[in-house]
């Protein structure tokens, strides 16, 4: 396990009015295939919450462990989990519309019945829709690093909204970060040291081992092969905090 010095953290600890989205929408080009599984395959699939509070019994038609993935691009780790895991519920969100149709094409193609899908900001879903501990997971892979500083207001990965995944996670609950951006894997490292409630898995300050459960994807390979170091982030809600 690697280990990150001393981190100063300048974050603040008010919340404050939420004023800057953490992302940009892409529309981006669809493909036949992706236009075709959004029109027919987002009625079964896709969830639209608007100001709604979501009961994720009602949502999946049955009673199971929740895990929400923030961003999930393409949906390739999504897609491995849920097929993996049966047993448990995925929820994913994201503003990418190509990453949606692509993913419903998968789940079409794998019979997957444990996954839907947000298309929108996971901030206000979290905010607004998910209840208090409702959620057994949270994966946040490969965000958007936003590395210019003066952009870092952006990072999603803020007291604010490491607060809300407090709120949504269940005791015991998992929150498990990764990237392959230094400067940001030590800001989200900094965050978390700064907001109550939560315990990292590796030790103070510690960054894990990949858990062999995070799919290694075309991403992470090609990063691999560039030379990009993945720091995962792995902490426990342990009852405490807000």
């Amino acid at each position: 396990m690697d280990t990150v010095g001393d981190i100063a953290s300048s974050h603040s600890a008010n919340p404050g009015p939420r004023t800057v989205q953490s992302f940009v929408r892409r529309e981006g080009r669809l493909t036949r295939g992706q236009s075709r599984a959004l029109q027919d395959l987002w009625p079964d699939y896709g969830i639209e919450p608007g100001d709604n509070v979501l009961n994720p019994a009602a949502v999946f038609g049955r009673e199971a462990p929740v895990t929400l993935e923030i961003g999930f691009g393409n949906g390739e780790s999504l897609a491995q989990l849920a097929a993996t895991h049966s047993e448990r519920n995925f929820l994913g969100v994201e503003v990418h519309r190509p990453g949606l149709g692509r993913l419903l094409r998968r789940i079409e193609a794998l019979g997957l019945a444990n996954v839907r899908l947000v298309c929108g900001d996971a901030v206000e879903l979290l905010e607004q829709n998910l209840p208090p501990a409702s959620l057994n997971a949270v994966l946040l892979w490969y965000p958007d690093p936003w590395p210019k500083k003066r952009h870092h207001k952006r990072r999603i990965v803020q007291p604010r909204f490491v607060r809300q995944i407090h709120r949504a996670l269940r005791d015991g609950g998992i929150f498990h970060m990764a990237t392959d951006w230094q400067d940001y894997a030590r800001h989200m490292m900094a965050v978390m040291e700064e907001v109550p409630g939560f315990a990292n898995r590796a030790g103070p300050r510690r960054f894990s081992s990949r858990p062999g459960d995070r799919p290694v994807t075309k991403f992470e390979c090609r990063g691999n092969r560039l030379g990009h170091v993945t720091r995962d982030l792995v902490y426990t809600r342990d009852g405490t905090g807000t």
